[in-house]
């Protein structure tokens, strides 16, 4: 007969229970350093020997066509025109497209393989397939919407929900930064406006304030309000925040929980040490006519994106973690969401991004760099292999949620690797496949960083990343 379990037994393992939550806390706060809150961005050590020490994360707005870039299905274009074969246990949105009519739609473009690897690509992207045996493919990526706003927090922060720190201040919670002089998260939008969700793509979340993305602007004063008031010299400057921080530190102490208070007084020290060393970052007047013209900055077409992925390039130099350049501007004709005319569409983005992207890996690899920086491409979703409705004259493709195509590069990264699989024409992974969350958990690996201990205490729940725990992807590790 099972024993009672009596109110005494209840309240003392109740009570244990709570004391676990409670050391929990304290076990978080302490793996971090009783110093975090002095200085949040203090180095750390990784939980794991990796080689990458920065992070590029490289996000196209609007959904890139994997069908058209990294995908060779040829039994597509045998179909196109018509509709889809049957294709048994679809559900969702997908089974809601495809039962209204639809027309296949093949590829414009031609594809071919590329170096040892025999990674495939598509005649837009004649630059990157070069670097074929650098890159490590991930394919059927798997998220949990299919509508932009969500879709893009989803790949970006973990979350499809506002409110969850993005993975860039999930790599500065674990690592703080080398730099003391920048930030150790910065965002380099599109010049031309910015993304889905604004500012929460790069957010802080739950996480301290200090762990936000810092927007920097690629030309003029690289961040607003930092110059120096005309009249006031460096050493006034200095005493004003001597004293300024010696009245912020006597307020904070009795507030020492909260961290959008510290933050703030970090970053106006921060703020002193940047009005030196940002307006030298941006400028790219000392870098050499080469190299210039490498990254494309001689040409209208690349000169955009071509100048992010040049600052991209001094940021890991300067010493800076994590760095996120965003290509796209909200839903609308400069992001990648071609509903329709996909061919038009395509050969104009990747005509923007092909030579900045494989100058970016050309100069880290010259530099000797790119072994210590972890290379990320991604865009929120993948695009469906048809449209609904008629053919029409410029074709686009429908968003889906099954089949994000992904690469990463440098760091311990196996170049020429892939994981995951699609169907032949492309429409979802095979087998398991793979979630986002598995790629957080993979990024986070060649980071150094164990997803299941870089864990914050939030709202009584120790949180992560990945939210439920990911599955490293160790075919794309070397």
């Amino acid at each position: 007969m099972t024993k009672p379990f009596i109110r005494r037994e209840f309240l003392k393992t109740a009570f244990n229970g709570i004391g676990a939550l409670a050391c929990g806390d304290l076990l978080t706060r302490e793996s971090f350093g009783a110093s975090s809150t002095i200085d949040p961005l203090a180095v750390r050590e990784p939980h794991l020997p990796r080689r990458a020490k920065h992070c590029i994360f490289l996000f196209m707005q609007g959904g890139v066509s994997q069908l058209d870039s990294f995908e060779y299905k040829p039994e597509l274009k045998k179909v196109h025109g018509k509709p889809l074969p049957r294709i048994p246990d679809i559900s969702g949105e997908l089974q809601g497209r495809l039962s209204f009519p639809h027309v296949a739609i093949g590829s414009p473009f031609e594809f071919q393989q590329h170096g040892e690897s025999g990674h495939w690509f598509s005649g837009l992207y004649p630059h990157l397939a070069q670097h074929a045996d650098k890159l490590a493919m991930i394919r059927g990526i798997k998220t949990d919407n299919q509508n932009h706003g969500p879709s893009t927090l989803h790949v970006t922060t973990g979350s499809q929900f506002p409110g969850s720190p993005s993975v860039g201040s999930w790599v500065s919670y674990g690592l703080g930064s080398p730099n003391r002089n920048m930030p150790g998260y910065v965002v380099i939008q599109d010049p031309r406006g910015a993304p889905v969700n604004g500012a929460a793509v790069w957010a802080n979340g739950y996480l301290p304030a200090t762990y936000q993305g810092t927007l920097l602007r690629s030309k003029g004063t690289p961040i607003l309000n930092l110059d120096r008031p005309d009249g006031i010299s460096v050493e006034q400057q200095r005493r004003e925040f001597n004293v300024l921080a010696a009245l912020n530190h006597q307020h904070l102490e009795s507030r020492p929980d909260d961290t959008e208070l510290a933050a703030r007084i970090n970053a106006y020290e921060l703020a002193f040490r940047m009005q030196t060393e940002a307006p030298e970052l941006v400028d790219l007047s000392a870098e050499t006519g080469a190299t210039q013209q490498l990254y494309g900055l001689d040409d209208p077409a690349t000169a955009g994106f071509g100048r992010q992925c040049l600052l991209a390039r001094r940021l890991v130099e300067s010493g800076v973690r994590y760095t996120l350049l965003v290509h796209g501007v909200q839903i609308g004709p400069h992001s990648w969401d071609d509903h329709g005319d996909v061919q038009g569409g395509m050969t104009r983005h990747s005509r923007e991004v092909d030579q900045p992207v494989a100058a970016l890996l050309t100069d880290l690899q010259q530099r000797g760099l790119l072994d210590e920086t972890l290379v990320v491409w991604a865009s929120e979703m993948g695009r469906t292999p048809f449209r609904n409705g008629a053919i029409g004259e410029k074709p686009g493709r429908e968003h889906n949620s099954w089949n994000l195509v992904m690469w990463m590069a440098g760091g311990d990264v196996q170049g020429g690797s892939s994981a995951g699989e699609t169907d032949e024409f492309g429409l979802r992974s095979v087998g398991d496949g793979i979630h986002i969350r598995d790629v957080h958990a993979t990024i986070l690996n060649l980071m150094g960083l164990d997803d299941e201990q870089l864990r914050y205490l939030y709202a009584g729940r120790l949180r992560q990343l990945t939210d439920i725990g990911g599955q490293v992807i160790h075919k794309i590790i070397a």
